[in-house]
């Protein structure tokens, strides 16, 4: 959107755009607005109004006709050089700019060359203080329509987090993330992989292989992994394998000391010890960067993947360049950036009155030599008929 002259405070700003906003609804509603009418009914200046129109008109958003504005005509040739602005501007700020998160960036970029619109990257972490600091950053130094975040929603300021982008006066559409359902973020939109679905679809795909006891590595420190063990113990359950037994392991819990070379080999030889004695012979592993320092542990020691421990990891950013090649979940990270892009398109053309979208995809499961060959039951037709 183009800027105004001169610039106004981070406040003012924002409030325009809810303004802009408001005229675009009557717009619809009705087809045309009178300036004196509208600057009545929301109480600013016949000046102020005049100023919005000529925004949205130079956007190709609306037509100017003496008095006020009407929705654009195909007829009306001001409008004609619209193809060569970006129709609006969209924030995006991700946790990472070097994992997971470089496909969903170029996904967004991608449909937003489709629908004309830009895209404004900030790289964040995993805190939830730092992405209201780049949020806020955005706010202040560019003049957005809308956000696309992936907010750090743990710890004491995540929920608070939550929260202020839910209050934004412009529209926010989450990237693999979900408001929790204790806190009413009932504007709030998101995109997100189906995780639990992704890892049931591990577990089954290792009961097919044989194996009857099947464990689940994990890092409790990303976001993603309550999913991966809730769709584990789903999957589980519907199996029938009982969880009462089953290894779960989590790297988070073992400190800074599991981080190092020293203590990740003594988790994962804790790990194998677990495996041993309950007679776990398959893994699902998140991240598989995990998964990949797993195999290689596994080989250090003698056992044969997959032969004596099948392994399927998570995210498949890295598994595919493990010896042997790991099985792994893959999200639709360039889609769960396009879908945001579309959801925000949409909000930003139809405002208010289109309904609250919350949209789930699918992950793939990309089979590869950790994980098959080696079965030790056969599969027998109780799968299906289980599931």
């Amino acid at each position: 959107m183009s800027p105004e002259q001169p610039s106004e405070p981070t406040g003012k700003s924002l409030f325009s755009l809810q303004r802009r906003e408001r005229l675009m609804e009557e717009l619809r509603a009705h087809g045309a607005i009178t300036v004196r009418d509208i600057a009545a009914k929301l109480g600013v200046s016949e000046l102020t109004i005049r100023r919005d129109v000529n925004i949205l008109a130079d956007e190709g958003l609306a037509s100017r006709v003496h008095g006020g504005a009407t929705l654009p005509s195909p007829l009306d040739r001001s409008a004609a050089g619209r193809a060569a602005q970006h129709s609006y501007s969209i924030g995006m700020v991700v946790p990472s700019l070097d994992y997971y998160w470089p496909q969903v960036i170029s996904g967004a970029r991608a449909e937003a060359e489709e629908q004309n619109l830009r895209i404004l990257v900030r790289g964040s972490a995993y805190d939830a203080a730092d992405n209201r600091r780049q949020v806020q950053a955005l706010l202040d130094t560019q003049n957005i329509d809308g956000l696309i975040v992936a907010p750090d929603m743990g710890g004491d300021h995540g929920p608070e987090l939550i929260r202020w982008l839910n209050a934004l006066p412009i529209p926010v559409v989450l990237a693999e993330r979900r408001a929790p359902a204790e806190i009413p973020a009932h504007r709030l939109e998101w995109v997100a992989t189906d995780h639990a679905f992704g890892a049931g679809m591990a577990v089954r795909h290792l009961w097919q292989e044989g194996h009857r006891r099947i464990g689940c590595l994990t890092d409790s420190s990303s976001p993603t992994s309550p999913h991966v063990v809730r769709g584990w113990h789903q999957a589980l359950a519907a199996l029938k394998i009982p969880l009462e037994g089953s290894v779960h392991e989590d790297s988070a819990q073992q400190g800074p000391a599991s981080h190092g070379n020293g203590g990740r080999a003594s988790h994962f030889d804790h790990v194998l010890e677990l495996c041993t004695k309950t007679g776990t012979t398959a893994m699902l592993v998140h991240s598989d960067t995990q998964a990949v320092a797993f195999v290689q542990h596994c080989v250090d020691r003698g056992l044969s993947v997959p032969g004596d421990m099948a392994i399927v990891g998570y995210d498949d950013e890295v598994a595919y360049l493990a010896e042997p090649a790991i099985s792994a979940v893959r999200p639709p990270k360039q889609y769960v950036g396009k879908v945001a892009v579309q959801l925000m398109a949409a909000r930003l053309a139809e405002g208010r009155m289109r309904p609250v979208h919350r949209i789930e995809l699918n992950p793939d499961l990309i089979l590869r030599e950790s994980s098959i060959g080696a079965p030790r039951i056969p599969a027998a037709g109780v799968l299906q008929d289980s599931l």
